[in-house]
């Protein structure tokens, strides 16, 4: 049974990793990618997810949504992505791909409202575009299956002590949809950092297909925490969780978002013991198998 998606995403090296996934595997019908303000500016995260649809040939529409958090001031990863958020491999820009003038928020209804089944919301990105579909639009929940979020942390952040990247980009909009009610799925650093991506697996997926080597070319030029000993993919997991979530570990937890701390704006306050869960935390892989299923995966790109 396919599984409907919404790609809501900063496009980032490891996004186009999840996003080349997404696009091809058998199990997944990505309805329409969202790109919303992070990793690098809004024109360019839109730039990007442009320049992978053309890279496959796909007819997935990509709407622009917000160019700023909510409330913060706007922050990036440049450093670690490169300048233009996925350096590293030369891709044939789009010639005659216009981005629709409809804002992604207004998309994402559209293509919710009209759905006959509920689908499934994928944000690896500030949660920004998510918040406003549901400020804007709260008679659409019903027609959400699930958010499944790259994002957060139950222990150390990424970006501050305490703070991981996506959340603490806007982490008054990560609050309003950790507490939507809805059915959430939390992949944080935890797993990534405890399912690293070697370099020797990297030379694997090189050899794979063109879609491998694409990606490996991005790898060399990406600059994750504790590079040198290996990748962390973060969005991949995602992806992954979608296709097999029996390849990891998941616990129900309830996870608030630190708004006012001085030292920890933008923390994921992870309960596990609590009576009242808001989600479910993916924490770490079963075994390496998450290696063999990026693998079986990527054999389903060109």
């Amino acid at each position: 049974m396919t599984i409907s998606l919404i790609i809501d995403t900063d496009p980032g090296i490891d996004d186009a990793a999840a996003i080349s996934l997404a696009l091809n595997h058998p199990q997944l019908d990505v309805k329409m990618i969202t790109t919303v303000n992070g990793n690098v500016n809004i024109d360019k995260t839109t730039a990007n997810a442009l320049k992978l649809k053309y890279f496959f040939n796909s007819h997935v529409p990509v709407f622009k949504g917000a160019s700023r958090p909510l409330i913060s001031n706007p922050v990036d990863a440049a450093e670690v992505h490169g300048e233009s958020g996925m350096d590293g491999y030369d891709f044939k820009s789009p010639t005659d791909e216009k981005i629709s003038p409809m804002n992604a928020i207004e998309a994402m209804k559209n293509v919710l409202k009209e759905s006959t089944s509920p689908i499934t919301i994928v944000a690896i990105g500030p949660l920004t575009n998510i918040a406003l579909l549901l400020a804007t639009y709260p008679e659409i929940k019903s027609k959400i299956k699930q958010i499944v979020i790259m994002g957060g942390s139950s222990g150390r952040g990424n970006v501050t002590p305490l703070a991981e990247f996506n959340i603490y980009c806007d982490p008054e909009a990560a609050n309003i949809v950790f507490n939507s009610q809805l059915p959430l799925v939390m992949i944080g650093l935890d797993l990534a950092r405890q399912a690293m991506f070697s370099h020797e697996f990297i030379e694997k997926i090189k050899a794979t297909n063109q879609t491998g080597d694409m990606l490996s070319q991005l790898f060399q030029h990406y600059r994750t925490e504790n590079v040198h000993e290996g990748l962390k993919l973060y969005d991949v997991f995602t992806i992954l969780y979608l296709i097999d979530a029996d390849l990891f570990n998941v616990f129900d937890a309830n996870v608030q978002i630190e708004l006012q701390g001085i030292l920890t704006k933008g923390a994921t306050v992870v309960d596990f013991n609590s009576i009242e869960p808001n989600c479910q935390v993916v924490h770490s892989p079963i075994s390496n198998y998450y290696q063999h299923a990026f693998l079986q995966a990527l054999a389903h790109c060109k």
